[in-house]
């Protein structure tokens, strides 16, 4: 197992190295970049002129250009800067942001409470509706019941989450009908006055409606896996050896199949929770006023903040890679029959 582990890890290499490279790549191919775009508002055309900007900056002193590429590095080679790039990313310096002027550390702080907290209670909720209504469903298979729920569930999946976010602002958020929650943010301006009881108060309050956009999704996919695993360990022998014996449907359920049925779900939990974090929408995000991962990434691609993304992309990788290794060791840890590495695997 160790040496499994060891190849794995080593493996995160050669991947991380692949993933940047072939993005600093095609980076250098994109027009617009961040010299254009500083050019642009200097010429008080925005960012959306920088095509303009492209064509204008003639009429700019060259040594002003010059001044430009070097602020942002670009008088350099493309091969030097690859090289320095990699050599900061492995030591964990992800730089420093064109356009917040900031690390992109302290960005992606800045940025992860709304993230986490999305992220965290949506994957809460998600499980703990999903997994009790998947065994309801495998119990009942076939049942009325089972096809309603299905019916719900795949609807819900269907409908896209800011149309649901849009929906219920007209609804509920001092749209066109009531105005039961807030439309801005995660907690009110005078949070910070408040009591405790009043602070989680406010806090859920703001977060009802978003979390119910992120949330809406993913009900069917972990529901349907569930009901799935379930059906298919019931209609295993060994749970007819187990209900010939004597035992109740519920000991047979909850002793014998919870527990081998559960395994591709429990091994996904890492990649689900991590995923719930990162995985931010960017149109339910501007709905609610929610300035976190979605956002920045967006933002950062649309004003070629390049050190942003490449920076996010990289820990978004390493993560995504020390999550997936993190999976396959709970897979042993659930299933001990299953040995990564042995011979013959």
């Amino acid at each position: 197992m160790l040496s499994y582990i060891a190849k794995r890890l080593l493996l995160m290499i050669p991947t991380l190295i692949g993933v940047l490279t072939v993005t600093f790549v095609l980076i250098q191919f994109v027009p617009g970049g961040p010299v254009d775009q500083l050019v642009a508002e200097m010429r008080g055309v925005g960012s959306e002129g920088a095509r303009a900007a492209r064509i204008g900056s003639r009429d700019l002193d060259a040594k002003q250009i010059e001044e430009i590429k070097k602020l942002y590095g670009f008088d350099k080679p493309p091969l030097t800067r690859y090289v320095e790039m990699m050599g900061n990313f492995a030591r964990l310096d992800l730089g420093r942001s064109f356009m917040h002027n900031k690390d992109v550390w302290q960005l992606i702080k800045e940025k992860l409470p709304v993230s986490i907290s999305l992220g965290l209670w949506t994957f809460l909720l998600t499980y703990l509706v999903s997994i009790p209504l998947g065994v309801a469903k495998a119990v009942r298979d076939g049942s009325a019941f089972d096809t309603a729920s299905t019916l719900l569930v795949l609807v819900g999946y269907a409908l896209p989450g800011f149309a649901l976010g849009v929906l219920l602002i007209v609804l509920f958020a001092g749209g066109t009908f009531l105005d039961w929650f807030p439309l801005r943010g995660l907690t009110s301006d005078n949070w910070a006055t408040l009591s405790w009881p009043a602070r989680i108060t406010d806090y859920f309050w703001h977060l009802t409606l978003p979390l119910i956009c992120y949330a809406i999704g993913s009900f069917a996919i972990v529901t349907m896996l569930t009901k799935n695993t379930f059906v298919e360990e019931i209609r295993k022998q060994y749970v007819l050896v187990a209900r010939a014996k004597g035992l109740s449907e519920r000991r047979v359920l909850y002793k014998h199949v919870f527990r081998n049925a559960l395994i591709p779900i429990i091994t996904g939990f890492p990649a689900a929770l991590v995923g719930a974090f990162f995985a931010g929408s960017l149109l339910i995000e501007t709905l609610f006023s929610l300035d976190g991962i979605g956002l920045l990434s967006y933002e950062s691609i649309v004003r070629r903040d390049y050190p942003v993304v490449m920076g996010t992309l990289f820990l978004f990788t390493l993560i995504g890679l020390v999550v997936k290794l993190v999976g396959d060791l709970m897979y042993v840890a659930v299933d001990p029959r299953v040995q990564f590495g042995a011979a013959g695997k």
